[in-house]
């Protein structure tokens, strides 16, 4: 048990999917686990642990930005002894070469956040997956004949901004699209010495405003949920 997370020892899987909203970590949950059980809703950030293909894994909210995952998957890491932590989650476009429902496989993570600096000491800007998940990933991806983009992302520590112009950070290290999170997660994951990956389906594309409806939003994300678990169950 932990400050944030009050499953009980040994509830959760050492493999966990993490999605940002608490209603799509039930989803998930209901959805794809045999036997899913909620092994914690403190602060109503839901986790659930249950079985795909025989395989045990839990599934489990981040919260938004990277103070709130920094603090979740480092408890996972810490106090639940977990291995692997795939973030899956939605993304904005920079650029319209991409197309709306694209799946990315981050690549890096470019940040202006002083997390990694400040809690590791990491003055790098820029952090990587860790471990086997990003490769085990693309594998899966590869046998299932499954379209994945291998790219650079921003984790951006503002949601709204005054200056509509490309940040330079992206800009500077090519940064495709934008979303709040594996910054933080990857940080974690290096200094714990633990794995952690991200996948993101495209939901915006900023330059054009187009936008996945929100009737279109859960179907969507199906098949990036799916790679995920397939990917799961190889760690």
């Amino acid at each position: 048990m932990s400050i944030h997370i009050t499953a009980p020892e040994g509830s959760i899987a050492p493999v966990v999917l993490m999605p940002g909203d608490p209603l799509r970590a039930k989803l998930i949950a209901t959805e794809f686990l045999a036997d899913a059980a909620l092994v914690s809703s403190t602060r109503n950030i839901f986790y659930y642990t249950g079985l795909y293909k025989g395989h045990r894994i839990s599934v489990g909210a981040s919260g938004m930005g990277c103070p709130s995952i920094g603090i979740y998957s480092y408890e996972l890491y810490s106090n639940y002894d977990v291995q692997h932590i795939i973030r899956i989650g939605t993304c904005g476009a920079y650029h319209s070469n991409l197309r709306l429902f694209d799946i990315i496989n981050v690549a890096k993570s470019a940040s202006e956040s002083t997390f990694a600096k400040e809690a590791w000491g990491f003055a790098e800007e820029v952090m990587l997956p860790q471990g086997n998940a990003y490769a085990i990933i693309n594998e899966t991806a590869a046998a299932r004949q499954q379209a994945v983009l291998d790219t650079s992302v921003h984790t951006s520590d503002y949601f709204y901004r005054a200056n509509p112009e490309l940040p330079a950070i992206a800009a500077a290290h090519q940064c495709a699209v934008v979303e709040m999170e594996s910054f933080a997660l990857f940080a974690n994951a290096r200094y714990l010495g633990k794995s952690a990956a991200c996948l993101l389906t495209v939901s915006d594309i900023i330059p054009t405003q187009q936008k996945i409806s929100p009737d279109q939003r859960e179907q969507s994300l199906l098949p990036m949920i799916e790679l995920a678990l397939e990917s799961a169950i190889r760690l």
